[in-house]
């Protein structure tokens, strides 16, 4: 009894390391509750026609004050022409960004764990991971100097070709394969150096024992690299779905310039949801259409993890 009783106490005590640990983590505590926990309040909104009825008070005051309207602000969502086409136009580009996502930075990241020459290498892992850096802004001017209709380097290039020149910013027809190669191109870096990290943790004994028995390049990467990368690929997957019913507004409202002629490629739920605020002011209905998108992206992200878990319960991350 008393072994188990001092086993007990020793269980809860308090050592340095949790003091150091707690202390480390401390910031970041902070951040989380000052900017993801605290604002949660706002959901509020998304069930209130909110109104400022008492212009002297404070906004938390007006918003408790405004009626309730339970789910009509969802209701107006889907009762606004368009609405539908504006969801499936998300679901088209994340579908392709999820597939590109992880076939294009695992294809890098196998790329580059043959590289003999480590200098080589990291050169080239900085110039693919920079532009994970650059905000949106950024990239516009720099599309915005290839695409320019007076002085863009493509048509220059055309004209100095023969061909005519093209006003990119008013045919829709090109912008698809434009947004989705961007994305592709400012997410890679990141996603293969996440690759990457997991290849270079595999034991070196094992591609040697590969390489005595005579196995190849492929048979190597086949049989060893890609079955140690299938958990963090999944795992990737798993964190990403979530985001299968939001869009990057950067991407989607600034890289095309706001062009009214490219809305009809480029018009996904966040663009859809500022312009209508732009409109008609209703921070209900953006509320509660952030509200929505967190739920969707919630659910998807356990559905995923839980189909995983049956077929591969080492794969789920929860």
């Amino acid at each position: 009894m008393a072994a188990q009783a001092q086993k007990k106490k020793r269980k809860f005590s308090w050592t340095r390391d949790d003091t150091e640990l707690t202390l480390l983590s401390l910031p970041t505590t902070v951040w989380y509750i000052l900017f993801s926990f605290l604002p949660m309040f706002g959901i509020i909104i998304a069930f209130k026609d909110y109104k400022v009825t008492a212009p002297d008070r404070s906004f938390f005051y007006n918003l408790l004050l405004s009626e309730n309207a339970g789910f009509d602000n969802f209701k107006f969502l889907f009762q606004t022409g368009g609405m539908w086409d504006v969801i499936k136009l998300t679901l088209f580009y994340n579908i392709i960004f999820q597939i590109l996502g992880i076939l294009v930075p695992v294809t890098l990241a196998l790329l580059m764990s043959q590289l003999y020459s480590k200098r080589y290498g990291k050169i080239c892992q900085t110039c693919m991971f920079f532009p994970y850096f650059m905000s949106w802004v950024v990239v516009t001017y720099f599309v915005f100097a290839f695409l320019s209709p007076d002085n863009g380097l493509v048509n220059k290039v055309l004209e100095s070709l023969g061909y005519e020149t093209v006003n990119w910013y008013m045919e829709p027809k090109y912008w698809p394969v434009f947004l989705i190669f961007l994305n592709t191109w400012k997410g890679m870096g990141y996603g293969m150096v996440v690759y990457l990290a997991t290849i270079t943790g595999i034991d070196a004994t094992m591609y040697e024992a590969a390489l005595i028995d005579g196995a190849t390049k492929w048979q190597q990467t086949r049989y060893i690299t890609l079955p140690h990368l299938k958990n963090i690929i999944i795992m990737m997957f798993i964190l990403n779905i979530g985001s299968l019913v939001r869009s990057d507004f950067g991407l989607f409202y600034q890289v095309p310039k706001a062009s009214a002629s490219l809305t009809p490629v480029t018009n996904t739920i966040d663009v859809y949801i500022y312009n209508a605020l732009k409109t008609q002011f209703s921070p209900n209905m953006s509320s509660a259409a952030a509200f929505l998108q967190s739920v969707v992206g919630c659910i998807l992200i356990l559905l995923s993890n839980f189909i995983i878990s049956k077929i591969d319960a080492d794969s789920a991350i929860i």
